[in-house]
């Protein structure tokens, strides 16, 4: 790591990425009350709530201008699209194969970035990151997979795949948009134009199972808007800003880990060999994709 960084920069970044992980055992909290579209409508709402708060604080510029828009509105069915599809995935599989196979997205992303934004083309470190990255991802599906009656694996991975996917995405367009907008607008926007949309989803297709509400599930829904979109974003985004993204998306690797964990002590789920191989790999190449590259040879003699 960086020796620029100072230790509790380090700790924070460590202790935010591990928060991530614990998503997807929120939402498998939530969604014993809350279907998909309804976790995705709460959880938005507390967080467009925190950001724009912290917004206010700032000063910074809240409303889009004219230009922004298209994008903005483009970004935000994505945005729904993608978080639709997490949470209902989510719902199908375990919270372990969750927390690994979602945190792939940076893999998509370090692929998309190449043909999308020009200052970040594919090094052969991210080549071969993407490459063992993919090979864990492989290792994980197949812990489901019943070979001999050449079954596919459970949907509800490839589902979550597929967000990961969308979320790549997602994030590499984001960073084009920040060349020229600030990011409080980019993010707050793709949460304000999916909330009706999660909201019509939610009335026409999902029934709500009040019978269920507990501590569990609230805490759920709080944690996924206070904690991962509110809280997560602002620091992380004061860390980036500080020290760099590329050195910020190095501790990537810690969001897998605490989600397999969390999900092992919360949701009594056990995992299995392929799992934790898969797991160990696919960190491996998430570090090997972000870390920060090295600086060029002086010339000069010195």
């Amino acid at each position: 790591m960086s020796p620029g960084i100072p230790l509790q920069a380090i700790v924070i970044a460590v202790v935010i990425h591990a928060l991530w992980g614990g998503n997807p055992v929120a939402v498998k909290f939530s969604l014993l009350v809350f279907p998909p579209m309804w976790t995705a409508f709460l959880r938005f709402a507390i967080a467009i709530v925190c950001v724009a708060v912290w917004a206010w604080y700032r000063g910074i510029r809240f409303w889009p201008n004219r230009r922004e828009w298209p994008l903005l509105f483009g970004l935000g069915i994505l945005f729904t699209v993608q978080i639709a599809a997490m949470n209902i995935g989510f719902d199908l599989t375990s919270g372990a194969m969750s927390s690994v196979l979602i945190s792939t997205n940076p893999l998509f992303a370090a692929f998309l970035a190449h043909f999308i934004i020009a200052r970040d083309r594919m090094s052969t470190v991210k080549a071969m990151g993407l490459i063992v990255a993919l090979l864990g991802v492989s290792l994980v599906l197949l812990r489901d997979a019943r070979l001999a009656e050449l079954q596919l694996i459970n949907l509800g991975n490839w589902i979550v795949l597929l967000s990961a996917a969308l979320l790549g995405l997602r994030l590499v367009l984001s960073a084009k948009m920040l060349e020229q907008t600030d990011e409080v607008r980019v993010v707050v926007w793709q949460m304000v134009i999916s909330l009706p949309l999660f909201a019509a989803g939610g009335w026409l297709w999902e029934t709500i199972h009040w019978e269920n509400l507990a501590w569990g599930p609230v805490a759920g829904i709080a944690y996924q808007g206070f904690v991962v979109a509110g809280l997560g974003f602002m620091v992380l985004s004061y860390l980036m800003k500080k020290y760099t993204p590329s050195v910020m998306m190095s501790f990537n690797f810690v969001a897998p880990v605490a989600g397999v964990l969390l999900s092992v002590w919360l949701l009594a789920e056990t995992v299995s060999a392929l799992l934790i191989a898969g797991l160990v790999l696919v960190g491996m190449g998430l570090y090997l994709i972000a870390r920060p590259a090295a600086p060029p040879a002086r010339q000069d003699g010195h």
